[in-house]
């Protein structure tokens, strides 16, 4: 039997996980779950948010679901660690960047799919004052460990970091402000991990029947690391894609182009940040976060995740309220990626079938507040919705 790792981590992680796991049953995939720790109770209590406990479960498992973190500041994870770990040097560093890390869960990919019906699908004014709805179908690939998350920086550094920086003509005017006033992030690409999110999302258009791949960076003015991404997906379209047509557009006129035409795009693929960026802006077109799934995935190990928070105050709520359709698609991607397609895709036609028909939804989903108050007023809770998902699965 399959072995898949749960970690449900901090605040509303701990509501979905469990109702994607109802999901998975109802298809008929069967698995041994295998909790694992993760998230803001474990950095308080130990001062690590990632056990190595977990890490070593995830080395053996490969495959795990993940619901949500809370990160905060390094200040504010200062003052909330437990008091008898204070001033013992532990840093708080986001759990879900750690794993990316560690287990080098380089490739990130982030559909961004509207259901039809859905309240919260993107609209605009058509000819002679019409409304239009068109249909987004845009997959994000997102390079997951390098770039300005990679963690590289410092604020006043050292000297000999300092004099590197120094050697460069364009770093002079920051000489002259002196290093004790420099906060410095770096922007690092490399080759491997470029070329291996490049060849990832051509492949991924290849075999899904996407036309085109538009690498999204800044090239005109970031040369050296999005010059990079862009060049090289080019000669990888010329020399093993070619029937693939590969686009350019600058992140900036992305996010305007993406609210005037977001139905001309198919597979889009940047960098750590930028992809970051225009994922959370497509996800805002097809409904939100409540229906933001992702896959970050390595050699080795693959970890399915909504890209929503843990939005504590939610799960504070008696009745949960949160819509689950994010970690459900998540599931259904953890699915495709062991080979259980049919299933992966049962779960995608029950959730498409539930928001098409309008009965159940979710707060987010009639565009109320987010309160307790909302079930009164017909919001449906995070049960109700997934029970509604399953009611149609077993009826396919």
């Amino acid at each position: 039997m399959k072995k898949i790792v749960t970690m449900p981590g901090d605040g509303i992680g701990k509501t979905v996980l469990p109702e994607a796991l109802k999901v998975l049953e109802s298809v008929g995939f069967q698995a041994d779950y295998i909790h694992a720790d993760i998230g803001w109770e474990f950095w308080r209590n130990e001062g690590n948010p990632l056990p190595e406990r977990t890490l070593d479960i995830l080395k053996e498992h490969k495959t795990a679901l993940f619901g949500a973190i809370t990160s905060k500041p390094k200040d504010k994870a200062a003052e909330e660690i437990s008091s008898d770990l204070k001033d013992k040097g532990f840093i708080y560093y986001s759990p879900i960047v750690g794993l990316r890390q560690h287990f080098n869960l380089d490739i990130s990919i982030r559909p961004c799919r509207s259901f039809k019906g859905n309240p919260l699908n993107f609209i605009r004014r058509g000819k002679g004052n019409t409304i239009e709805e068109p249909g987004v179908d845009a997959v994000i690939f997102r390079q997951n460990t390098e770039g300005l998350y990679s963690g590289v920086e410092w604020t006043n550094p050292p000297e000999q970091v300092f004099d590197v920086f120094k050697t460069h003509k364009k770093f002079t005017p920051f000489v002259k402000a002196g290093k004790e006033n420099l906060a410095i992030s770096v922007r690092i690409f490399t080759f491997q991990a470029t070329r291996r999110i490049l060849e990832a999302a051509f492949k991924y258009a290849k075999e899904h029947g996407y036309r085109s791949v538009t690498v999204c960076e800044k090239p005109n003015v970031i040369r050296e690391t999005s010059g990079l991404m862009d060049k090289m997906a080019k000669e990888i379209a010329k020399d093993k894609f070619p029937e693939i047509n590969v686009k350019s557009t600058n992140i900036d006129a992305q996010m305007m182009w993406l609210t005037k035409n977001p139905e001309v795009y198919d597979i889009i693929v940047a960098g750590n940040m930028f992809g970051d960026i225009v994922s959370d802006g497509f996800a805002g077109l097809v409904g939100g976060l409540g229906f933001a799934c992702s896959a970050n995935i390595g050699d080795e190990v693959a970890i399915f995740e909504p890209t929503h928070g843990s939005a504590p105050k939610y799960a504070e709520y008696k009745t949960p309220i949160v819509n689950p359709i994010a970690m459900i698609l998540s599931a259904a991607m953890m699915l495709d990626h062991i080979g259980e397609n049919d299933k992966a895709e049962k779960i995608r036609k029950a959730v498409s079938t539930v928001v098409s028909e309008g009965k159940v939804r979710t707060y987010d989903m009639m565009k109320m507040s987010g309160s307790q108050e909302v079930i009164d007023n017909g919001a449906a809770t995070t049960q109700q919705m997934t029970d509604a998902i399953i009611k149609v699965i077993k009826g396919l």
